[in-house]
């Protein structure tokens, strides 16, 4: 398997449907994490995480094995807006908020048409790996402070959860080493229901069969009557967080085909990913479920297990669908001890840092340059200096609206701008054969 298995059918539909659950496993703990903190809805936000990897796969030829599940950079974006509403009890924020990351998404397609139009190489020539490693290294290192909170729940589940996963995947046989992941959740919450740390309640409460989202929280229902002033400041709120999940796709389709080892950037092309993913963010937020990203989690299942078939992907994607329709089943993941979520996404949040930097290594990206040195510096610097800093963010005031950036949005802001304006940028994508190994293509 040192190649990696990169179509699944040959172990056989039970193993498959084994796979696809695992994938959903990985993801749902962070992507049920987001409505969690916003107020958005659980079954909802897994019905268009499902809908739009469909939709994204769809795009993409079906060649891309990436998930689509809820992005934590427009977290802020979601509590700016709320918080706008804060005289206006009688109105739902949400609505508003969702036109502002469809909005967003529709970025996406103004970069995806610039790809198509001047092609990749030139495109790229502002994403080299000085940029997109160290933001993918950020990426996991900021994800990780959250996993280690969640570890602090109950650390003996934690380091249950890790120790199933580890074992399982460098000592396992067979079936046992290609679903770590699920196995470390399953194990670790039953041991947890089993101490009696699990409460219930919500499970026995919730109806087994019931509708993913509201009519209320759809964009739609602003057809009825919309403040025109509350949506503008909602869409210049949330638009500029675009930038930094654009390259944190980009980031992202690189890990991807780094840890694959297939060139997804030119085939099927990051026109049809960036696409893909902006219409299912702008699919998501109509409907009131959070903004779509391309998957970290997922893509430490695919470093970690070596199945590559994107088949896999899309049974999981069937499977959040098929879930989102059963308010019980979200009701039992949502029970998941938070320990347990905390000591899987260690490990997997730990994979994308460990991707960043083996993009870095396997380019040969020259650190006695000062200037690479100088970007790769300002860009962790940003991304891990704002986001744990006190205030989290950085915002500033244009007119009466307060915008407020992330520390990854900051730095990707930061290292794009710098990679271009320094001198010796010679990267060019596509030309030679140092640039192609930015994200270690074996084709």
């Amino acid at each position: 398997m040192e190649n990696g298995i990169r179509d699944a059918r040959k172990l056989g539909a039970p193993k498959m449907m084994l796979l696809g659950f695992q994938h959903m496993f990985a993801m749902f703990g962070a992507t049920v994490l987001v409505p969690a903190l916003t107020g958005l809805s659980v079954s909802a936000t897994l019905l268009f995480a499902g809908l739009g990897t469909l939709l994204f796969h769809f795009l993409t030829k079906g060649k891309v094995p990436a998930f689509l599940g809820s992005s934590f950079a427009y977290i802020g974006g979601y509590a700016a807006v709320n918080a706008l509403f804060g005289n206006t009890a009688d109105l739902n924020w949400i609505p508003y908020a969702g036109v502002g990351v469809a909005c967003a998404g529709l970025l996406y397609g103004v970069l995806a048409a610039l790809f198509k139009s001047f092609g990749t190489s030139k495109v790229m020539r502002y994403f080299p790996p000085i940029v997109t490693g160290p933001i993918i290294i950020c990426i996991g290192m900021t994800l990780a402070n959250s996993a280690i909170n969640n570890c602090a729940a109950n650390w003996w589940i934690a380091i249950l959860a890790i120790a199933i996963v580890i074992v399982a995947n460098i000592w396992g046989k067979g079936m046992i080493k290609i679903i770590p992941i699920l196995l470390g959740v399953v194990g670790s919450y039953v041991v947890a229901a089993l101490c009696g740390q699990v409460d219930f309640t919500a499970v026995k409460e919730a109806a087994w069969v019931g509708l993913p989202f509201q009519w209320k929280d759809t964009a739609f229902s602003l057809f009825k009557g919309c403040d025109g002033s509350l949506l503008l400041s909602a869409i210049i709120t949330i638009m500029p967080i675009a930038l930094a999940t654009i390259v944190e796709h980009i980031g992202d389709m690189c890990a991807i085909s780094s840890t694959v080892g297939e060139n997804y950037i030119e085939e099927p092309g990051l026109h049809r990913s960036l696409l893909g993913d902006g219409l299912a963010t702008a699919l998501a937020a109509i409907f009131g479920a959070p903004a779509n990203t391309t998957y970290g989690e997922n893509t430490g299942v695919l470093a970690l297990t070596k199945v590559y078939d994107p088949r896999v992907i899309r049974i999981a994607a069937g499977l959040a669908i098929l879930f989102s329709f059963s308010p019980k089943f979200a009701a039992l993941v949502s029970c998941m001890p938070t320990a347990t979520i905390g000591g899987v996404s260690l490990i997997l949040y730990g994979m994308i840092s460990a991707v960043g930097v083996r993009n870095v290594v396997e380019n040969n990206v020259d650190f006695t340059k000062s200037r690479n040195v100088i970007i790769a510096a300002i860009i962790m610097s940003l991304a891990l200096g704002v986001t744990f800093s006190a205030a989290g963010a950085i915002a500033f005031t244009i007119g009466n609206v307060t915008i407020s950036l992330s520390g990854l949005a900051i730095a990707a802001l930061a290292g794009i701008l710098l990679n271009a304006v320094l001198p010796g940028n010679d990267y060019e994508f596509g030309t030679n054969q140092q640039g192609d190994k930015s994200v270690n293509f074996k084709v």
